[in-house]
């Protein structure tokens, strides 16, 4: 027992200071909240507003203009020259893991203190701008983000907006199933086993009931790149796929894949999926389906380029930077084809907070910034389902707006310094 408190007491102490009073998580004011600031940018249109105002009452937007009432009980508060925009979204991320050798800390940390890690991971986020994210998969920790989810919601942590998948689902000796390991010591896989329609469906439901918002499946992997040519094997059939998303469906969520290549994504794409993540490679039926259902693709440079340069040996540099390569040559073919984009990093392997560089890679590799910033936030909104909620600075929407210094419609990197935030009417960074 004594051994159990010292423990509790230097994890609150940790907490009390890595989150300082004015981060914490907190109901909305009572009274209105005024934002003056210089310029706003205006997304759907791709525009900036100057000068600007928002009024902000309880968790959601007011009213919106070059100027709005101030009520008399009003908090004003002045940003000068900054620009207003809406809170980031990242539509890929992995709060409960951090750098580091990714199979070693899922076998080596527990899940309470994994836990620990995704509360701090998500405030990180929160704190450079992010106020909604999608966690594509806990990595082997369960539903633990049920918990971190909740919490936030409840206002007891810090964080953004959330929608979590729990563990993904996999194929036995799939993608995540701990290959290179001594089988007698029967290591855990990252993910829940499925091998079939049946097993797709009973773990769905489990996850379900364990508090997911989305499944995530992994469809592709191990990746190659042989001569050239880049290849990956595809885990389940498009009628797999179907069966999944008929499930989804039928409880009023969506699938997402990990699907980098070709047959994968393909069948993917066949059977409706909401969003087909890493996407190295399309083929054109495969882009073709994806405009003509509206079926996302979210690219995750920043993690391809973080492996490229912090490889262990320089030969598997040369390989991550030709599969790079390869992804970058792809990626332009699928912006000339109107491939819808939305934005996320895959965040978690490298560290938290530091993710808006997605962005500034998009725009590096053939997307406007106006066409980057739609993606993250118009099209972002969407795929987390909360469309009409946030995304943009309209009235009725949730108060989730940040401030950065410049016009990201020409310098997108502006996004990478973040000076204010606010999610549902409460300020989290001043």
């Amino acid at each position: 027992m004594k051994r159990r408190n010292v423990i509790l007491t230097a994890v609150l102490l940790l907490t009390s200071l890595v989150i300082p009073a004015a981060s914490q998580s907190q109901p909305a004011p009572s009274h209105p909240i005024v934002l003056h600031a210089a310029h706003m940018l205006d997304v759907k249109n791709a525009r900036i507003i100057s000068p600007a105002e928002i009024l902000i009452e309880g968790e959601r937007i007011a009213e919106v203009g070059t100027s709005v009432k101030h009520p008399a009980d009003a908090e004003i508060i002045d940003l000068g020259d900054r620009t207003l925009m809406p809170g980031l979204i990242d539509a890929h991320v992995h709060l409960f893991l951090h750098p580091g050798a990714e199979d070693m800390q899922t076998i080596q940390e527990s899940v309470p203190q994994r836990t620990i890690t995704a509360t701090l991971a998500a405030r990180a986020d929160l704190m450079a701008g992010f106020t909604a994210e999608r966690d594509m998969g806990t990595e082997g920790a369960g539903s633990a983000d049920t918990a971190v989810r909740n919490a936030i919601n409840d206002s007891q942590i810090p964080g953004p907006r959330l929608r979590i998948s729990g563990n993904a689902i996999n194929i036995l000796g799939g993608h995540e199933d701990a290959i290179g390991y001594n089988p007698e010591q029967h290591v855990l896989p990252n993910a829940n086993y499925a091998n079939n329609v049946d097993e797709l469906i009973s773990v769905m439901r489990q996850q379900y009931k364990e508090g997911s918002d989305f499944f995530k499946i992994y469809e592709t992997g191990p990746d190659r790149v042989k001569d050239g040519k880049f290849s990956t094997i595809y885990q389940y059939t498009e009628p797999q796929l179907e069966a999944a998303v008929k499930e989804a469906a039928r409880l009023g969520t969506r699938v997402g894949v990990h699907a980098t290549g070709e047959p994968g994504t393909l069948f993917a794409a066949q059977a409706g999926v909401a969003s087909i993540d890493h996407a190295n490679q399309l083929g054109d039926e495969t882009k073709r389906l994806m405009k003509e259902k509206q079926i996302f693709a979210v690219p995750t440079f920043t993690i391809f380029e973080y492996f490229a340069d912090h490889a262990p040996t320089p030969a598997a540099a040369a390989r991550e930077h030709e599969m790079l390569d390869l992804k970058i040559q792809d990626f332009k073919k699928q912006v000339a084809a109107g491939v819808p984009m939305a934005v996320g990093s895959d965040v978690g392997p490298f560290p938290h907070g530091t993710q808006a560089r997605e962005l500034a890679l998009m725009v590096q590799y053939g997307m406007s910034p106006a066409s980057v910033l739609q993606a993250d936030l118009i099209n972002g909104a969407k795929l987390l389902a909360w469309d009409g909620q946030i995304g943009e600075l309209e009235v009725g929407y949730f108060a989730d707006i940040i401030a950065v210094a410049g016009n990201p419609l020409e310098d997108i990197s502006t996004v990478e310094n973040v000076s204010f935030v606010i999610k549902g009417g409460v300020i989290y960074k001043k």
